[in-house]
């Protein structure tokens, strides 16, 4: 049963400006393992801009209540590039009192819009 849907794109130029303009941002929007690649590269804007989406989407199908941490939605990724979504905390609160037990996540980029479909399941 899907408990909620939400979707939810960001200018990759305008977050890039806004990650350089403030260094600090990065830290309170994401956990350590999201602004880096496996192989300790940072990620380029494009990616960490369709991450911050995906935070948007999962907050939407959750009905977007208020006091949700940023850093309790992690986007993670499969060996095989399938990005999914892990829960804590504020997020998880939330989830587990509307009845979600798994979550789909979809991203993607163009040109200078990244996008995330998240589908919230009980």
């Amino acid at each position: 049963m899907i408990v909620g849907v939400g979707v939810d794109v960001a200018g990759i130029a305008r977050f890039g400006a806004a990650l350089e303009r403030t260094p600090a941002l990065a830290e309170r929007l994401f956990v350590p393992a999201e602004l880096c690649r496996p192989d300790g590269t940072r990620r380029g804007d494009a990616s960490l801009a369709a991450r911050f989406a995906a935070k948007e989407a999962a907050a939407k199908a959750l009905g977007a209540p208020d006091g949700l941490r940023w850093t309790d939605a992690e986007v993670r990724t499969y060996d095989s590039g399938r990005p999914y979504l892990v829960v804590r905390g504020t997020v998880a609160e939330r989830a587990a009192a509307l009845g979600v037990r798994s979550w789909q996540l979809s991203l993607s980029h163009d040109a200078d819009v990244a996008t995330a479909f998240v589908i919230a399941e009980g």
